[in-house]
Formats: C-alpha cells, structure tokens, sequence
C-alpha cells in the first residue's frame, strides 16, 4: 500500500472522505466511461421503438392504424410495453442492487437486457416481439437504477456533476447511432435477414464486451462499508488511490476530517426508511416530480413535430426540428459539464423545465413565415432545457437518499415517471383531438412549470456536499 493510501481501516466517514479527496485522473474518468457503457443501452432502448416499428410495418409483422393486436396500433402497444417494462424493472427489482450490490447487478441486468432483445429480433409475431420487448426493458429499468447510484458513490463531491454530464453525453450517443443504423438497413435484408432484426442484435455486443466491463469496475466500497463489509470496502478503496496516486506520479492528498454522522453514534441509528423523516418529503418531492416531468419531457419531444405540423408548419421544417432535437442530447452534457457542480443542483432542474416550458410555447407561435433560424433556435431551447434538467434530476435524486436505500428509492421515485410514460402519450392526443394543438403546447409547458415549483420549493441542497452530509 502506498502512503496515500495509509489511512488505517474503512469507516463509514473515513471510506466517503478518502473518496471525495480524489482527483479527477484519467483512472476516475475511466470509470465514468465504463459505468456509462450500461447506460448507453437504456437510451438505445427507447430510442429504438419508432424506427423498429417502421422495420416492423415494412416487413409485415406490424399493422398501421388500428389494426393490431386486440384492435390498438402495434406502434403505440410497442411503446406501451417498452414503459411498462421500464415500470416493472425500475420499481419491482431496483432493490436488489441494494442487496446484492452495484457491480453484480450491473452486470447481470445488461446481460439481460441484451439476451432478451437479441431473442426478440428472432420473433416473427406481433405478440411474441411484445412479450420480449417488455421482458428486455425490465433490464434496462434495473440497469439504469444501479448506474445512477454506481456513479454517485464512486464519484468526489466535487465532481458528481461533470461526471454525470459526460456520461450522459456517452448514453445519448446512442440516439444518433440507432438512426443512422435504422437509415442503412431498414428497409430491406441483409444477407438474407430482415433489417429491423440487426437492429435487436447490436445490444449483442454489449454482452459480449461486459465481462471485460466488470473485471475493470470495482465496486462500490460505499456500499461494502454500508453493509458491514469494511475489509472489502478497504482493499476497494486502496486499489482506487492507488490508480489514482500513479496518474498524478504524487501521494495524494490527506482526506478532510470524518464528519459525524448517524453511523459515527455508539447506539445504532435505526434503518432508513423512504418514509421516515428527512427521506419521507423527499421521496414525495421526486414522485411528484416524475409525474410531471414525464409528460413535459415526452411531450415535448416526441409530439413536437406532430404539433407543429397540425398548427401548418410544413413537414420539412418539422423534421428539422427533429434533426436538432437528435444532436442536441450527446452535445449539450458537455457544454452543462462546465457549471454542472457549481450551481445548485436544484436550480439547474428547474432552469432546465422553464427553458423547456417557455421555448415550447414560443414554438407554438411560429407559423409557416417563421425563419428558419428563430425556428430552429427556439426549437434547441426546448432540447437544451429537455436535456439539463435530465442531466440534473439523475444526479440530484442519486444523492438524495443513503447508501444503504440509494437504489431503492431512486428506482421508487423514478419507476413513476415510466408509469407516467405509458399513459402521456394518449393524454396528449386526447387533448390535441379535443383541444387543439395550441392547449397541448399549454398543458405541457403547465406541467414543467409544476416541476419548476415542486423541486425549487420543496427541494433540498446538495451542491458541495458529500452523500453522507446530504
């Protein structure tokens, strides 16, 4: 062991002082990448539902309009599963990576995802493709759960929130990626297979490189010290300073003092509950959240060149919204990455809904006379505001809760902005066939307006705290 690293043995306070005294060397950043690789796959996932349906359609096994299963579009019961299945994972499962960690789980819930979307793309009915559309998303939801919180305890106080921006620039390079795959192979066959089941077998290669994946990831010593594990969560945590102290070629710096905490008390403090004190009103804070946020997300982006359309902008200018809303996710982290852990984190959720809310009405206002520049600046406003406050909620509501609870009340709170997901589509159609487009545009930017509220009201600090301080 090196002397940076000679701090005697791991403590609940001593293993989060040790971890946020570190530097961010190219070990730490190597990390950020291989823990966003997963995550890459959750924006795959989704992002792949409209050009799958298209392959779909063109190959026969999807029927247009109302002619699908049980008399519903094959479209929308493909995206209803796909939510359904993220509901399912993110609620019903999340809780096992508090139990069983975050490496093991990591693993276990890509490998899932990959083998089920890989079976899917040998299906050849609509209710079989169904059933395992819903089967792989159940991975993902788990995924994505142990991802937020395997990046939070890993990752220096001061530098969470870049870290969660590149990482989300690496997991929305996948939007990008599908489109251009789902350009050069659908419609038609290659080498006698149809082209929307090559797009179901690239998340093969993920199984295929994850073992490499996760002997390079170590686990989390936080939660090995939760767990009563310090040896381990020790020998986790020097084989981390160690990396480190070899990029900079210099002992690192002595940790700060431990703060004292509940841990640190000779009784034992009772086990944390998402409904006692102080994680009972956040938990009710992010749920209300998650109700509302959905909507205004999905709203925006996937309704936005339908809506456009019926107030008579042209197709072509839609689609160019479209165009922009497709670069902006991989490209806008990196920018947010510069102030990403000098702002408040809760001022950065809320800047991002009242962006999105008040770029999305100004687009309402645009008609076929427009320019084509002001359209495509105000349509980047929604995009960009989309996009911080993503990038912020993942990061604020991985530190809200204890190491202990993390993934369960992460996957909890977040397991409602699925369920939302699969009913915001009919709701805004609803509404577009009653109203008009013009109260859609209203009744979305209304609800990232509640998110504004609800997280700049109700919503703690946690900007230059540790976890344990939060």
């Amino acid at each position: 062991m090196s002397r940076s690293t000679d701090c005697g043995p791991a403590s609940p306070s001593g293993v989060a002082a040790r971890i946020d005294r570190l530097p961010p060397t190219r070990y730490v950043w190597l990390l950020i990448v291989l823990v966003s690789f997963g995550a890459f796959f959750e924006i795959y996932d989704i992002a792949l539902s409209a050009p799958l349906s298209l392959g779909l359609q063109a190959a026969g096994v999807f029927h247009r309009g109302g002619a699908g299963l049980f008399g519903l579009s094959d479209q929308a019961t493909l995206i209803a599963v796909t939510f359904a299945g993220l509901y399912v994972g993110t609620l019903g499962f999340s809780a096992a990576a508090d139990r069983f960690g975050r490496r093991p789980i990591f693993t276990f819930a890509l490998v899932w995802y990959a083998l089920a979307t890989v079976v899917m793309g040998l299906q050849s009915t609509a209710a079989a493709i169904d059933l395992w559309r819903f089967i792989a998303s159940i991975g993902v939801g788990l995924e994505l759960v142990a991802i937020d919180c395997y990046l939070a305890e890993l990752m220096p106080r001061s530098l969470r929130g870049r870290a969660f921006a590149v990482s989300a620039s690496i997991q929305f390079l996948s939007t990008p990626l599908v489109a251009v795959l789902a350009w050069r192979l659908i419609p038609g066959d290659h080498l006698g297979v149809a082209g929307w089941r090559w797009l179901t077998f690239v998340p093969a290669i993920g199984a295929l490189l994850i073992w490499w994946v996760r002997r390079a990831l170590p686990e989390s010593p936080r939660w090995l010290e939760a767990h009563g594990r310090a040896p381990e969560a020790e020998a986790v945590i020097s084989r981390i300073e160690a990396r480190v102290a070899a990029d900079l070629g210099a002992p690192l710096p002595p940790p700060a003092a431990a703060q004292a905490s509940g841990q640190d008390r000779r009784e034992p403090a009772p086990a944390p509950s998402l409904w006692r004190p102080p994680y009972r009103r956040r938990t009710m804070v992010l749920v209300v959240f998650h109700l509302f946020q959905t909507l205004g997300y999905f709203g925006f982006s996937n309704w936005l060149p339908t809506l456009l359309v019926s107030e008579g902008i042209t197709i072509s200018k839609s689609l160019a919204y479209t165009a922009v809303l497709a670069l902006v996710p991989p490209v806008a982290p990196l920018a947010f990455s510069l102030f990403a852990d000098r702002a408040e984190r809760k001022w950065l959720v809320v800047s991002g809904a009242l962006l999105a809310a008040a770029s999305g009405l100004l687009l309402s206002r645009m008609t076929q006379n427009s320019g084509f520049l002001l359209f495509t600046l105000i349509g980047s406003g929604v995009a960009i505001g989309n996009s911080l406050m993503s990038l912020a909620y993942h990061t604020y509501q991985s530190e809200l809760f204890p190491t202990s609870i993390r993934a369960r009340g992460v996957g909890f709170v977040y397991s409602f902005s699925r369920l939302t997901a699969i009913f915001s589509g009919y709701i805004i159609a609803l509404v577009l066939d009653r109203a008009g487009a013009a109260w859609v545009f209203v009744t979305i930017a209304s609800a990232m307006v509640v998110v504004a509220l609800t997280i700049g009201l109700f919503g703690p600090r946690t900007r230059g705290l540790s976890l344990e301080e939060i």
